[in-house]
């Protein structure tokens, strides 16, 4: 059984900067495709940034591009989300999540990960 928990969050002034943590338990192997999710309130949940667990080059959604940075330690079976510069706009729910996948080629939509963590709130204050 695959369990995710994010951990990281926080409140920050924009331009600030955090770094998001994904401890993953069950992940026998490296064939899952990973990413940060986020919702704000009102809104969608939209993706971040996502990365094939047996490495690739990581895909990011335009709106942080440039200031995010997804990174894997899989020695650790954990997550990162370097978030800089950020912005009021930012601030939303993270969650990291999770779906076994032999095809590096990872979705980009929500629908296709089944494993979730509870989340962690990011405030960033103007």
């Amino acid at each position: 059984q695959v369990q995710l928990a994010e951990s990281g969050g926080g409140s920050v002034e924009a331009g600030g900067s955090l770094r998001l943590s994904c401890a993953a338990s069950g992940l026998t192997h490296s064939r899952y495709c990973m990413g940060w999710f986020r919702q704000a309130p009102g809104k969608e949940r939209e993706g971040g940034a996502i990365v094939y667990r047996g490495g690739g080059a990581p895909y990011y959604a335009d709106s942080v591009k440039g200031r995010f940075t997804i990174s894997q330690d899989n020695s650790k079976n954990t997550m990162y989300l370097q978030m800089n510069s950020l912005k009021p706009e930012d601030t939303a729910m993270y969650y990291c999540a999770a779906y076994l996948s032999y095809n590096p080629a990872c979705a980009l939509g929500s629908s296709a990960y089944n494993y979730w963590g509870q989340g962690t709130q990011v405030t960033v204050s103007s």
